[in-house]
């Protein structure tokens, strides 16, 4: 063997043993985590605390819900994801002496409490949700709030039963906030809103009562978000009357002709008659439902233009958007207690369960996508798909028996799955591209050509009314949202 070679062969021996060496005993990075060390209490993003950061502490007490999600984060210095009158003690104590160990040193003198130095850091990973805390301290808004019953409930005070302290604790924050809104724009109020508030805190007044105390929380929180992205005054007179059949829809469900229908006593088509009588009554349409032509007319250009349009919004959807969509499903408090009302088969026949989380979901798509409600209607339409996919390879006798089947973080009851949240984006995203008038037609040709392969019989029937409320729904709050209407854009 020529020396050159010998030469080779160890050279390459060493490299062997050194590549070995190293995947066995040098160590790897194998974490993919990027993150950044925030520092509580330094509310003015100048790594120090001091008497600026006391003093926009004090502009945010004033009004708490107009600040952003990472401010607050930095209140709570106790970390129970609430701001509570211990959090202002210790942020009285850092910014009094800026340092931490000087901090904790005169706490000790004096024998309190104070976070260890390394306590007031904490590190965010860069797709952690950031959890908005609980603000549970007095505030003088309560003594101009319309809800009676704010003045009752006894925050930071331990109940007989921990989930009946924390469905407190979040009525108490939520009804501060409805109280912010309402303050703000209560003397913009058109008749119609300022009866419907009433309405609203009545039936929050005797729920109260009653210590249903979920059914406060949902009603308050719809009424935040009414409050807060909702006004009729720059609405069509056909947006200001399509919630009208809507509620004629609803009622038609339980109506003594419909049971009749189910019965057999009445034709399909004297259920079409009412819906065309309320068509015609409550927005003016005249349709002859029986009659309705295909949903997509494939001889018309605008047709394909308008999907395409639709699909190219969908495929901009960054990863980045998806995520933080998916986080909010997965740990927003608000949206997880809408969201986790839900009922066996059609017990929630008028589909009442379904609008609220919704409205929530889109309220986060658009904060994601900066407003932009076709893209936030792309990004929902993605994000709707998630599930499905992933549940599909679950083995369905591994299911329970007693939850949505196909998914766990969109809004369904156990019959709906997905679908009527599908229902609720699709139209609403077809009365921004054409109109909303053109969108209630078109569901409605829809529906019935589903209903019509499946002859129109009751469980038919039954969906193509409930389909047609989830996208009266849609129509409405897409097109009806307004995030301008709070006054800090960050945390819309």
């Amino acid at each position: 063997m020529s020396l050159p070679l010998k030469i080779t062969l160890v050279i390459s021996a060493l490299l062997i043993v050194a590549i070995a060496f190293s995947y066995f005993y040098l160590p790897v990075n194998r974490v993919g985590i990027t993150s950044e060390l925030i520092m509580l209490g330094d509310l003015n993003n100048d790594n120090k605390w001091d008497d600026k950061d006391k003093n926009k502490l004090n502009r945010v007490l004033a009004n708490p819900f107009l600040t952003d999600r990472l401010t607050q984060l930095k209140i709570d210095i106790n970390k129970n994801e609430s701001i509570d009158n211990e959090d202002l003690v210790f942020l009285e104590h850092i910014y009094t002496f800026s340092n931490p160990y000087i901090a904790e040193k005169q706490a000790k003198a004096k024998g309190t409490y104070c976070p260890r130095p390394r306590e007031f850091f904490k590190y965010l990973p860069r797709y952690e949700y950031i959890q908005r805390p609980l603000f549970l301290l007095p505030h003088h808004i309560i003594n101009m709030s319309p809800i009676s019953f704010l003045k009752k409930i006894q925050i930071n005070t331990k109940q007989s039963s921990q989930y009946e302290e924390q469905l407190l604790n979040e009525i108490y924050n939520e009804a501060l906030r409805f109280s912010f809104a309402y303050d703000r724009r209560k003397n913009q109020l058109t008749k119609i809103e300022s009866d419907y508030v009433k309405k609203k805190l009545q039936e929050c007044d005797i729920l109260f009562e009653q210590k249903e105390y979920y059914e406060v929380l949902l009603h308050l929180i719809s009424l935040v978000e009414d409050a807060e992205t909702l006004t009729i005054k720059t609405q069509s007179d056909f947006i200001k009357k399509i919630l009208y059949f809507r509620d004629s829809l609803k009622t038609l469900l339980v109506s003594k002709a419909f049971a009749s229908f189910t019965l057999g006593q009445l034709s399909y088509l004297d259920i079409f008659k009412t819906i065309e009588h309320d068509l015609q009554s409550d927005l003016g349409i005249s349709l002859d439902l029986k009659s309705l032509s295909p949903p997509r007319d494939f001889s018309n250009l605008k047709n394909y233009l308008d999907r395409a349009e639709w699909q190219a919004y969908k495929s901009k959807t960054k990863r980045e958007d998806f995520k933080q969509l998916v986080l909010y499903t997965q740990y927003d408090r608000r949206y997880l207690r809408a969201v986790s009302k839900t009922s066996p088969t059609l017990d929630d026949i008028q589909l009442q369960n379904h609008n609220l989380p919704m409205i929530l979901l889109f309220r986060e798509a658009l904060k994601i996508t900066r407003n932009d409600k076709k893209s936030a209607i792309g990004l929902i339409d993605e994000a709707i798909r998630i599930p499905l996919n992933w549940v599909k390879t679950i083995p369905k006798n591994l299911f329970p028996g007693s939850l949505a089947l196909e998914n766990f973080l969109l809004p369904g009851n156990k019959e709906d799955g997905s679908d009527k949240s599908r229902h609720w984006n699709v139209f609403g995203g077809v009365a921004i591209y054409k109109s909303p008038e053109e969108s209630l037609v078109l569901a409605l040709k829809r529906e019935i050509m589903d209903s019509k392969a499946q002859n129109h019989s009751p469980a038919a029937m039954i969906e193509f009314i409930r389909d047609t409320i989830a996208n009266i729904n849609g129509i409405y709050y897409v097109v009806s949202i307004n995030p301008n209407l709070i006054t800090n854009r960050d945390e819309l």
